[in-house]
């Protein structure tokens, strides 16, 4: 039987569920389709519980407060000294111009995401995502921490005590809505509707040049496991967004679906992309792809697989990081169309 990685259910969220915010969502929309009701937006959002998180002060405007995952934050004017604590805020940050003073890093990462290189220099780290440097986030002197529950909870109160903290729920799903919180917190509302209204045209010209309705899978090297990529997802959000497919086993209200390599076969779909967390000699990459049991999917079989950047398809979790799979994903499903 398969091991379902699933999405943990914060309580917390339904206590902000009462939280005013300036935009309200259709209240018969389902998790994954809520039309946004209001604010000019083209796009659609996957949450309507943390889509509620925020603040009600007017765009632009300070002093404002911002209610999070893990309570509310005052902010008394434009945050300008910002520590992100994931790829996420960082690409959030990055996408509406601001160049954060420091940053927490990824396994195998040693500073910058390349796929964000043009865009940032000079960022001082501030120890793993897992393993945070409290002295080296203080030395930096933030105005505004960002980060998510799911990775800092037992550590708000002593980066409260840095600096303001705004915590999403969790990183990666549902990443508009922590666009939308990040760009509330930092005051830039109005532009970061515009940069989803841009990526759903995108989504909307990629999917016009895609033949059919080809299922999608989307597999993940792990040290020590292998994750088939569901809904609950970055990467299964933009996969929506494109109205493209999964297969039956990956189709799961659920980050992922965990499966031995015995079990690879069922990463069968039309099309396969793949990559590696981290560098792929620690993790089953290599044993895997060169198995019978890899050469034997439909997929890899009809030339229709392809090995992706992590960092951009699973590390990316903001607006610059959905552009580039958008892009991607253009270039591979086009020319076989």
């Amino acid at each position: 039987m398969r091991n379902r990685l699933a999405i943990v259910v914060v309580a917390a969220v339904l206590v902000l569920a009462g939280c005013g915010a300036k935009d309200t969502a259709s209240t018969d929309a389902g998790p994954g389709d809520t039309e946004v009701a209001t604010g000019g937006r083209l796009f659609k959002t996957a949450d309507q519980e943390t889509a509620k998180l925020g603040s009600d002060a007017q765009p632009g405007a300070f002093p404002r407060t911002v209610k999070h995952a893990l309570g509310e934050t005052n902010l008394e004017k434009k945050p300008e000294r910002i520590v992100v604590l994931d790829s996420g805020e960082l690409d959030d940050v990055l996408a509406l111009g601001i160049t954060p003073v420091g940053m927490a890093t990824t396994a195998g990462q040693a500073g910058v995401p390349s796929y964000l290189a043009d865009k940032a220099q000079g960022i001082k780290t501030v120890g793993g995502i897992s393993e945070l440097n409290l002295e080296a986030i203080a030395a930096l002197k933030p105005d505004l921490i960002l980060g998510s529950k799911l990775r800092a909870n037992d550590l708000y109160d002593q980066l409260s005590a840095i600096a303001p903290t705004v915590m999403s729920i969790r990183p990666g799903f549902p990443w508009k809505e922590n666009f939308l919180l990040v760009a509330d917190s930092v005051g830039e509302e109005d532009k970061a509707t515009g940069i989803l209204n841009d990526y759903q045209k995108r989504a909307d010209e990629v999917k016009a040049k895609v033949q059919g309705s080809p299922t999608i899978s989307l597999v993940r090297f792990r040290p020590g496991e292998i994750r088939l990529y569901g809904n609950l997802s970055f990467i299964g959000v933009i996969r929506k967004d494109i109205g493209l497919p999964r297969p039956k086993v990956q189709d799961v209200p659920d980050l992922a679906v965990e499966v031995s390599q015995e079990n690879i076969s069922q990463a069968a779909g039309d099309w396969l992309f793949y990559s590696s967390y981290g560098k792929p000699e620690t993790t089953a990459e290599n044993t895997v792809v060169n198995g019978n049991l890899w050469k034997a999917l439909p997929a890899v079989k009809n030339g229709q697989v392809a090995r992706v950047d992590d960092e951009v398809w699973f590390l990316g979790l903001g607006p610059l990081g959905a552009m580039d799979v958008l892009t991607d994903l253009e270039k591979l499903l086009a020319a076989k169309g």
